[in-house]
């Protein structure tokens, strides 16, 4: 699936709409102010039968689902301070809608499925610990060729990982054995998923260097070599993002 990205800077969302047959992205979309005091914001799909570009966002303890139309914000629950990182993974755990990862502070990995209504089940413990060493994480797609969404993990000091998934929603089973993709991530401030953004069928993921350039590196299905040498899609200015999702 093909996914917008969305970002935040200055409070402020813009929502940049995939080209559909060609990489890149179309001409911002301003989705209005009020963004500033979100801490986490997570993309999905969800409303409108999975067509709806919908939002998990927390603000302070609390997190809430807002659908792309319609203008309704729900509560979720409160307690959700207890994560230092939210993404959206797609579906991940074999159910019929895409689910959400939270890293625990204390280094724990969850998975949420999600339900139609934005409301998420029971959460599964899928990481017992040692997540924290990890900067950034990723998804929305199957990045190793077997039609199961993988999570995508950048470590600390750079390494860029591939968790296979599973497609069990078993505690400490849904994820497969890593796969090291390379070294030298860091040079990006921020790496997203917006799915198969070039439209040859195989997800893709996004990121968005220090000096403000947009790359596009696309997706090969290939666990060995699961991305192909990086394209430029953005020109500059992308650094002023907080946050890409």
């Amino acid at each position: 699936m093909t996914f917008p990205l969305f970002g935040r800077k200055s409070g402020r969302l813009y929502d940049y709409e995939p080209k559909g047959t060609a990489p890149g992205f179309k001409s911002l979309v301003d989705m209005g102010g009020g963004w500033g005091d979100a801490d986490a914001l997570v993309q999905v799909n969800l409303s409108e039968g999975g067509a709806g570009n919908d939002l998990y966002h927390r603000s302070g303890t609390s997190l809430y689902y807002t659908a792309e139309r319609g203008g309704d914000t729900r509560l979720i629950g409160g307690g959700w301070d207890q994560y230092s990182l939210l993404v959206s993974v797609g579906n991940m755990g074999g159910s019929s809608h895409p689910d959400l990862v939270a890293r625990g502070t204390d280094g724990t990995l969850w998975l949420y499925q999600g339900r139609a209504d934005g409301t998420l089940a029971a959460r599964v413990q899928i990481g017992t610990g040692g997540w924290n060493g990890m900067s950034a994480l990723a998804g929305r797609g199957d990045y190793t060729g077997d039609g199961k969404a993988d999570l995508v993990a950048r470590g600390t000091d750079g390494t860029l990982y591939i968790y296979p998934g599973t497609g069990n929603a078993v505690a400490n089973a849904a994820l497969g054995a890593r796969i090291t993709v390379g070294t030298g991530w860091n040079i990006h401030k921020m790496i997203a998923s917006a799915g198969d953004n070039d439209g040859d069928g195989r997800t893709d993921l996004i990121a968005a260097d220090t000096a403000g350039l947009l790359w596009l590196f696309k997706g090969t299905g290939s666990p060995g070599a699961p991305f192909a040498p990086r394209v430029q899609i953005g020109t500059g200015g992308w650094a002023a993002f907080d946050t890409l999702f």
